[in-house]
């Protein structure tokens, strides 16, 4: 258990469950010569045991911060690349997160606080590659002291007052002044916004295999995530979600409200997961809506950078591994397996001949 805490540095990631900080757990102990007369051996201190309960709630946040990392790796040129085709759902970001101790419930307050050293300050949880943020060099860790000449609050309210701060300056501003702390040292900085689709990227914590999009939010469970066997096929899930988010069928088919709850509830640490008995109570949706949005996560995956070729070969993996029958599956929510093939044929044809012409990758 410990040796998951003594990293370097330790990731959690958007949803609140990230932060990169050195370790008070591991203390860097002195290397001392062997003395050459009797005497007593003076050690240095450790550092205090973590009780089981904030070890294993560290334990949990550290493997959590993985498969977050993972996501927002794969997500973000997704996000980026396709900003022009998400019309009124693209952004002008600012491609950070930041999150303080008291973003985390009950014992993993006491984790965050206690094994990884976060406090009430704001610090950054996650930095979306290719973003304004990554392009001047913020860093997970560094602590958010001001913004736009006014200190940043802290405590208990201060992700959510930040964040009204933050949105007026980007409103009217093409960059974000900023003042932050790292490593002790404070830096001043300047972070443009980036347009992006403005789509949430969530961890959905459950083993069930699925994925869910309300509109303004993708998640992606754990169970669907290991599922994937590389970043290809994990961007081909993304970008589906993202397609029916941008066709906006959540709401067509009257499932956004539902689809909300499910993903208010999997996004937290400790979800409830008598919500997926069953289907949860999304509506199947219907082949066409469904080969629309093959067809056009397709272009999103291909104009992000991704292997597309493969495919069909995951749908169809998934579905023989995960059929319609398993009702809180993906197969479940999409069952239609032969649309989706020929809707993925036809896109992946659609995109070699635009890529052998020389033609723009649009839908």
């Amino acid at each position: 258990m410990i040796r998951h805490l003594c990293h370097a540095a330790l990731r959690l990631p958007a949803m609140g469950i990230s932060l990169a900080l050195l370790l008070s757990a591991c203390a860097t102990q002195d290397i001392r010569p062997i003395q050459q007369t009797p005497g007593p051996v003076q050690r240095q201190p450790e550092a205090p045991a973590l009780s089981p309960q904030i070890s294993a709630a560290a334990d949990t946040l550290t493997k959590m911060a993985d498969l977050q990392d993972r996501l927002y790796k794969v997500a973000a040129p997704l996000l980026i690349q396709n900003a022009e085709l998400c019309k009124g759902q693209a952004r002008n970001l600012l491609g950070f997160t930041a999150k303080n101790r008291w973003s985390y419930p009950g014992d993993y307050n006491e984790a965050a606080h206690v094994a990884f050293g976060m406090d009430e300050r704001l610090q950054v949880t996650s930095v979306l590659a290719g973003s304004g943020a990554a392009r001047v060099g913020l860093q997970v860790g560094d602590v958010l002291l001001a913004a736009g000449g006014k200190p940043l609050p802290t405590g208990e309210h201060a992700p959510t007052q930040a964040g009204g701060i933050f949105g007026k300056i980007v409103a009217s501003h093409a960059s974000l002044p900023m003042t932050i702390e790292r490593r002790g040292s404070e830096r001043q900085i300047a972070i443009p916004v980036t347009r992006t689709c403005a789509f949430a990227i969530e961890l959905g914590n459950a083993d069930n295999v699925n994925a869910y999009g309300d509109g303004s939010r993708v998640l992606v469970t754990r169970g669907l995530i290991n599922f994937t066997r590389n970043d290809d096929e994990l961007a081909f899930v993304l970008a589906k979600t993202m397609a029916h988010n941008m066709l906006g069928h959540a709401a067509a088919q009257r499932n956004q409200a539902t689809i909300g709850s499910i993903i208010d509830n999997l996004r937290s640490i400790n979800p409830d997961t008598s919500m997926l008995i069953g289907s949860g109570g999304i509506k199947a949706m219907p082949a066409d809506a469904d080969a629309a949005a093959d067809r056009l996560g397709i272009y999103l995956a291909a104009r992000a950078g991704y292997d597309v070729a493969d495919a069909p070969a995951f749908w169809r993996r998934l579905a023989e591994a995960y059929p319609p029958s398993v009702l809180n599956g993906y197969a479940a929510n999409h069952p239609a397996l032969p649309a989706r093939l020929a809707a993925v044929e036809r896109a992946l044809n659609e995109v070699k001949n635009k890529r052998s012409g020389k033609k723009a990758l649009m839908p």
